[in-house]
């Protein structure tokens, strides 16, 4: 990953079709976040909203097993307790690590979630080799055109893209499992996706996806900035999902900031949508 000190690891069930991963900050990281879509399975993003006093990050995690494998999120903290890292309290440091999961419960075994040692192993495994893309981690059961049914959706996973303008980085990481269709902004918006979406819910089970991801740059922002650049991220996803932000997605994004570069944040926030847009039709 072009932003330094930025670090990915993975925990990957290949036969259950999900995973968990993990993307590693370096000290000081600011972030914030935004969620849109109507079923964000989450933990923690409250704490990076603008006015909550926390302004560190030390880590994400994007986790399959819908609401179950936001368990995950314990065995990242473990990990980064063992390392010393945290918010100070009186009592140690608290490592703070938002966690977003995704549905994946419907394509391999759903008894299958990650738990605490997924985590913990993802956490560990960013000392490893860098994978951003392909099926593994929180892609592993990431499909996209789930409005489609089983024969109609495809395998999606991990995209990763990032651009720079001079000495400014700005990259994104999607985990892309989407009700809809990804769009390469080429061609007409079809509408069949949207008629899809009056249909029962109890008639179309597959309706439970999101898609998620995090967006890193070594821009020196604030909570604020963070928040602009988030909302960025998911203006990059409207342009290559249709349709994006259903009620049956709960789709989030967190944006991070490490620090080290001086920029407008208009700049940051329309790298990230590029990056993003780019990210999710590169799966």
């Amino acid at each position: 990953m072009g932003v330094d000190g930025v670090r990915v690891g993975h925990w990957t069930d290949e036969a259950a079709k999900t995973g968990c991963t993990v993307i590693e900050f370096p000290e000081g990281t600011v972030a914030s976040y935004e969620v849109r879509g109507g079923a964000p399975a989450s933990r923690e993003l409250d704490l990076l909203a603008p006015d909550k006093t926390v302004t560190r990050v030390d880590a994400v995690l994007l986790t399959g097993g819908s609401a179950f494998g936001l368990a995950a999120a314990d065995g990242v903290m473990r990990y980064y307790e063992e390392q010393g890292r945290g918010a100070g309290t009186p009592a140690g440091p608290v490592p703070i690590v938002p966690a977003m999961a995704l549905f994946d419960l419907g394509v391999g075994d759903p008894r299958v979630r990650p738990t605490s040692e997924s985590g913990y192993l993802a956490a560990r495994a960013t000392r490893g080799e860098q994978v951003l893309t392909g099926g593994v981690g929180a892609g592993t059961g990431a499909y996209v055109s789930h409005w489609r049914g089983p024969r109609g959706s495809r395998h999606a996973g991990l995209g990763y893209v990032e651009h720079s303008v001079g000495d400014l980085v700005v990259g994104a990481l999607c985990a892309v499992n989407a009700f809809g269709d990804v769009d390469d902004g080429r061609g007409e918006i079809s509408l069949d996706a949207v008629r899809a979406l009056a249909e029962p819910f109890e008639l179309a089970p597959e309706r439970a996806h999101t898609t998620i991801g995090v967006v890193v740059t070594n821009a020196r922002l604030d909570k604020a900035g963070c928040r602009i650049v988030a909302q960025g991220a998911h203006d990059g996803l409207s342009r290559a999902l249709t349709p994006p932000h259903t009620r049956f997605d709960g789709d989030g994004f967190v944006a991070a900031a490490t620090g080290r570069v001086d920029a407008h944040v208009d700049t940051v926030r329309m790298l990230a949508l590029a990056s993003v847009a780019e990210a999710i039709r590169s799966v």
